[in-house]
């Protein structure tokens, strides 16, 4: 059945894939959220512990996550991948940078003799959760507003900005979607710890992560607001059955109109998200992260699939219209992506083992005493 599947069905199958993987990344940005959250909420050693330590047993999972995404995207989409980490290479590894010293602090913030100092992996921490995820965000963000780079007939690419992919951060557009990614991880962040942590050795680190959670979801209102409205508003770039690309009016309010589907998915990501914040901010319940996790999923896989559907290339050119990738001329042949999708079944257990194993570190909440033990 899956060797029968035409290309461009392929191409379509493997974009809402690697969509599905980016959005579940966005959703695991809460380590990130609660990274920022550190030096706001935890006033003691004790709670400083219990909220680095929660989240300690989850950073791996980001990490994978966004490797995953990144691996998923190489496979399917090659000529994006060759072309935006061969040509905005400043912006990737500034983001790579900052995962890595994520990495780093998890494991040497408790060593005994560490060269640096706790304050300082800390610092590393709120780093990775507002530098890293803005900059994700403002790359993103360049699926809609484009990217400065001429592709030669031999797909050679040429970035006609200096900066290397950094320029991206100075488009207001861009800028305020990362901003937004900022906030939502940091209330998403807020609502994990309130669902992970035991606090009746310190109840008003509770109260001050769900005063949190409010006011980093007021604080992401402004810029969600500016980019819903741009996207509707703003002129797009869209490909005619002869390959050739054009910018037109309103393009990605017409890709909502076409697939209203998408629209679906937005408008249910958004209330999830708002029921989960009311959840976890104005009453004492404490499985808001179920509602805002899934919510954010939903809104991330609208974002991802939005510049790609309804002929629109998702990585365009404002350098060289022609030059822009679609997930027709970006994609591997249609032997790669056949044999992949069988691959791909194996997708659910790798889904469920995940679920498992989430499940198996959250039966019981994280208490006081535990964390005396533990080594982040």
């Amino acid at each position: 059945m899956i060797g029968s599947l035409d290309t461009t069905t392929l191409q379509h199958l493997w974009w809402l894939l690697c969509s599905v993987v980016g959005a579940l990344f966005i959703f695991l940005t809460f380590v990130q959220g609660g990274q920022t959250l550190l030096w706001q909420v935890a006033k003691s050693d004790l709670e400083k512990s219990l909220v680095i330590n929660s989240l300690g047993r989850k950073w791996e999972l980001t990490f994978t996550t966004l490797v995953l995404f990144g691996g998923a995207l190489f496979a399917a989409f090659p000529k994006f991948y060759a072309t935006s980490f061969g040509g905005a290479y400043w912006v990737w590894v500034l983001i790579l940078f900052t995962f890595i010293v994520q990495a780093v602090s998890y494991e040497y913030r408790k060593k005994e003799n560490n060269l640096l100092g706790e304050k300082v992996y800390e610092l590393f921490l709120f780093i990775n959760g507002s530098v890293g995820i803005l900059l994700i965000g403002a790359a993103v963000g360049t699926f809609f507003t484009g990217s400065n780079f001429v592709l030669s007939g031999y797909n050679f690419v040429t970035w006609t900005h200096p900066l290397r992919g950094l320029e991206a951060a100075f488009s207001l557009f861009n800028l305020s979607l990362g901003l937004f990614l900022v906030f939502n991880a940091r209330t998403i962040g807020s609502m994990y710890l309130i669902n992970n942590i035991d606090f009746s050795a310190t109840p008003e680190l509770e109260t001050r992560l769900r005063n949190a959670c409010w006011t980093s979801f007021l604080c992401s209102l402004p810029f969600l607001g500016y980019v819903l409205v741009s996207l509707l508003l703003m002129k797009g770039y869209t490909v005619d059955g002869n390959g050739v690309v054009s910018m037109v009016s309103r393009k990605y309010l017409a890709n909502l109109l076409a697939n209203p589907w998408l629209l679906g998915l937005l408008a249910a990501g958004l209330v999830l998200v708002i029921s989960g914040v009311l959840s976890t901010a104005k009453t004492s319940k404490t499985g808001g992260i179920w509602m805002g996790g899934l919510g954010t999923v939903l809104v991330g896989l609208t974002v991802l699939l939005l510049p790609a559907y309804n002929n629109t290339p998702f990585y365009p050119s404002k350098a060289d219209l022609q030059s822009s990738l679609t997930i027709a001329n970006a994609s591997s042949s249609h032997y790669t992506l056949t044999a992949m999708t069988y691959v791909a079944i194996a997708i659910p257990f790798v889904l469920a083992y995940v679920a498992y194993v989430w499940w198996a570190m959250d039966r019981t909440k994280l208490t006081a005493d535990e964390v005396q033990s533990e080594a982040y």
